[in-house]
């Protein structure tokens, strides 16, 4: 095989959905009533083992020409898996479902493969019961699979030991169905993708800072999603088109989430050629198309 280097890059690219917001997006247009349809959904394995627990717990999931669509039975309408929820390699399904899963009138076992019965999950096992969750495990429920019992759960004030989003999530997740508020307090800023689509979907969620509360409700509405390019994945064409001499890439509807935007700042500092074009809100989420010339980058 020989690789020969290429003389520069140009073109425009549709980069693939944002994974974290198409996980959160099967996770409530699950919960919501009615019919919710998903474009750009990326379909890799972690997002895909999202949809098959839902269908798994009775949730009727179509794809039709790489368009989801998700046949919402409300808060309460997850019905008990015949089987055990196999996640396969996704920490981010896991780790939400265990909040969600506290929260349901019925007992459910949530597990993955080799590797992700050796990550740690006593960092949602924790505030979940004190959430009032029964969840047991391996090593007191540091280890999947877990076994989770039906359970009456009660809003708490928590403090976050280490900022994440997914510990964060799965507490979200269980707060909907709790009696009273429950408050979440960070030691820094996380993705906040949970909370930006649980109030587009109609729930009470409130930032002040790096304070978060949110309120139990009765009813998610379903939605028109368009899921955006992942900035994750364009860093990688941001990078070479900055390096590559002559390079002039054109990346349409890019998240710019400012809890995720850090690839574009720092590439600014070092005196990369980046432009923000026709900045947008979409679902909720901050979305604009960039334009990256070939620049002389500088050490920051």
């Amino acid at each position: 095989m020989k690789i020969k280097p290429i003389k520069q890059l140009k073109g425009v690219l549709n980069l693939p959905g944002d994974k974290s917001i198409s996980h959160r997006a099967i996770i409530f247009g699950s919960l919501a009533e009615g019919i919710t349809e998903i474009k750009g959904f990326l379909m890799g394995k972690d997002c895909l083992s999202t949809i098959q627990c839902f269908r798994q717990m009775g949730i009727p999931i179509d794809i039709h020409n790489e368009v989801i669509q998700i046949h919402g039975k409300g808060l309460d309408g997850l019905s008990a898996p015949v089987h055990s929820l196999d996640v396969g390699n996704s920490g981010t399904t896991i780790r939400l479902l265990s909040g969600l899963l506290s929260a349901q009138n019925f007992s459910s076992t949530i597990t993955g493969d080799h590797s992700i019965q050796k990550r740690p999950m006593k960092r949602i096992v924790e505030p979940l019961r004190q959430m009032g969750a029964l969840i047991t495990g391996k090593e007191n429920g540091n280890f999947c699979p877990l076994h989770i019992k039906n359970s009456t759960l009660i809003g708490i004030e928590y403090t976050l030991p280490v900022a994440s989003a997914q510990v964060k999530s799965a507490l979200l997740l269980a707060s909907l169905y709790a009696n009273g508020t429950t408050t979440l307090i960070q030691p820094a800023y996380s993705r906040n993708h949970t909370e930006i689509m649980l109030n587009y979907f109609g729930g009470h969620v409130i930032s002040k800072g790096l304070q978060i509360q949110s309120h139990p409700i009765d009813t998610l509405f379903p939605q028109k999603l368009f899921i955006p390019g992942d900035l994750s994945s364009a860093s990688y064409f941001l990078v070479a088109a900055t390096i590559i001499p002559n390079s002039k890439l054109y990346l349409t509807n890019v998240g710019i989430n400012s809890t995720r935007s850090g690839i574009l700042t720092i590439l600014k500092k070092m005196g990369a050629h980046i432009e923000i074009l026709h900045p947008r809100t979409l679902c909720g989420e901050p979305v604009a198309d960039l334009v990256v010339h070939s620049s002389t980058l500088q050490g920051t």
